[in-house]
């Protein structure tokens, strides 16, 4: 079977490092930096369609040995975010076509995200839906910086 080539083009190709990550409870308004004031990741879109992104909480420890203990696995699990598949986009809106995930429950999904490009700033916006992270209904918007 012959996979057809995409050639995607636009400003959102190329790799984007992480700037902030801020998220809106739908029930109470309140905003927090689900993983801290100076998040880390990259988040990359391709010519050919694919895409990864990579969220990682500030300060995560590192786990005493090689392999992690299982309440480190926990605590290491629990500040991390990644996946990747292809992506389109249509309007304001990208949307994820996710075929790996940390959380299996997003493998096979479209994760749906308005965004906007002022510059070297990628700016993504989620829909409102229930957190993966705090089980909550929330907005998250992250801040994305152009790597050179």
């Amino acid at each position: 079977m012959t996979q057809e080539r995409k050639n995607c083009t636009g400003p959102q190709l190329g790799t984007w490092k992480l700037q902030s990550f801020t998220t809106e409870d739908l029930d109470t308004g309140e905003k927090t930096d689900l993983f801290g004031a100076h998040p880390s990741g990259y988040l990359s879109y391709g010519p050919d369609g694919r895409m990864y992104a990579i969220l990682v909480k500030e300060g995560r420890k590192a786990p005493a040995d090689l392999v992690p203990t299982d309440a480190e696995r926990v605590d290491l699990y629990g500040g991390f975010s990644s996946y990747a598949g292809t992506y389109s986009i249509e309007g304001d809106r990208i949307s994820h076509h996710v075929d790996a995930s940390w959380n299996q429950f997003w493998t096979g999904t479209t994760q749906v995200r308005q965004f906007s490009i002022d510059g070297k700033y990628l700016y993504i916006k989620t829909l409102p839906a229930r957190n993966p992270v705090t089980g909550k209904g929330s907005i998250s918007v992250l801040v994305w910086v152009k790597v050179d």
